[in-house]
């Protein structure tokens, strides 16, 4: 695995080969209303069963058309409120949905882009989308204004026998962000407006091939406080008895001080697992030199075959120094699961894939969409 901090990587690379993957992620919290925001682009939607499903058939020779990452693009929207889904989008489709920023920073899906302006050192999300088997439709316009930056980068292919097909983009660890979401019925045409203001982060993923060919189980977290901002990162490679690789990026408020560990030993605590959920720690403890931080994983914000998304807790000793209890987000990652044709059923319960119709995904929103009117769930 790869680390950089250098945000002239967040440019589409254009990869081509077959399983590999590319991926824009923003997340945003506005605690004052207990609202937060997910925004994620895709060029090879690492976790689609249909790219999957290609790159299999195609792997075993029952394929004779090799699967390209631009054919499946896509884009994702999670709004949550107060720790409760209210919207959970996810769309994928072929390469006349997607478009990159030519010269720049930037890709489109449909209605949906992101632009960086180096001038005014802001990301600018444009997002607009319509879901009609949850009877939604989204406009909004957020900006992301980067409040600090780390300067770090690991490149294990300086490294004899280290697979480094895998690489982590951290561009923005914590953004000003101010937005304006709007929200629509496409049945009644009942509207409401949010005015958004709170904090963010900004990351890119890329790998060269399947998730699940190179990474065993992956940890990813963060939580910003007045005196501390911590980001954790950790992942296992598949096929290495090693410690994982992992990495702990530390700003100290008051002394401005940037600190990142990378010697980091992770020990993982009371796994469990659910009926679609994958076996993972629900608890972390994180040590390098004077510094220990324990994550316990609180609050279940979005749960998949292979993936799981939390409002989490966090405990930091540095030197003399404690701070207990401090929200935070994280998530885990178990691509095994992307390999399970089952899995795949389930997952394409939850993916739009353009042009292609589904009965799993028409259930399952029907379903949804029967609660959401039930409780009267309003944004």
């Amino acid at each position: 695995m790869n680390i950089t901090t250098d945000s002239l990587q967040e440019a589409w690379h254009r990869l081509e080969e077959p399983g590999s993957y590319e991926w824009w992620y923003f997340d945003a919290e506005d605690e004052a209303q207990g609202i937060s925001v997910v925004f994620i682009w895709f060029a090879g939607f690492a976790f689609s069963p249909y790219y999957l499903g290609h790159y299999e058939e195609w792997k075993a020779r029952r394929r004779s058309d090799q699967p390209n990452p631009v054919d499946y693009a896509g884009f994702s929207f999670q709004l949550y409120r107060n720790g409760r889904e209210v919207i959970n989008f996810i769309k994928e489709g072929g390469r006349e949905l997607f478009a990159s920023e030519d010269g720049g920073i930037g890709v489109r899906f449909e209605g949906n882009r992101f632009v960086y302006d180096p001038l005014r050192n802001e990301y600018r999300l444009s997002i607009d989308f319509s879901f009609p088997a949850r009877d939604r439709s989204v406009h909004a316009s957020f900006t992301f204004r980067p409040l600090h930056r780390f300067d770090y980068h690991l490149d294990n292919a300086l490294h004899e026998s280290v697979d480094f097909r895998h690489h982590w983009v951290l561009s923005v660890p914590k953004a000003e962000v101010l937005g304006v979401l709007d929200i629509t019925s496409l049945s009644s045409d009942e509207r409401q407006v949010l005015h958004f203001r709170g904090r963010g982060y900004h990351d890119h993923n890329l790998g060269t091939v399947p998730m699940y060919e190179s990474i065993d189980r992956w940890y990813w977290g963060r939580f910003f406080s007045d005196r501390y901002d911590l980001i954790y990162y950790v992942v296992f490679l598949r096929g290495r008895a090693s410690s994982p690789q992992a990495v702990m990026m530390l700003l100290d408020h008051e002394s401005g001080e940037q600190s990142v560990f990378d010697s980091v030993r992770v020990r993982e605590n009371d796994f469990r697992r659910g009926l679609f959920a994958p076996v993972h720690a629900s608890s972390l403890r994180l040590e390098d030199g004077t510094v220990s931080v324990d994550i316990r994983h609180h609050e279940v914000l979005d749960t998949g075959p292979f993936y799981l998304r939390y409002g989490s807790r966090f405990s930091m000793a540095i030197g003399d120094d404690r701070l207990e209890d401090v929200r935070g987000i994280s998530e885990f990652l178990n691509p095994e699961a992307l390999k399970s044709g089952v899995m795949r059923f389930f997952t394409a319960s939850r993916v739009w894939r353009d042009g292609q119709r589904s009965v799993m995904y028409t259930l399952y929103n029907f379903f949804k969409h029967q609660i959401d009117w039930f409780t009267r769930k309003k944004f």
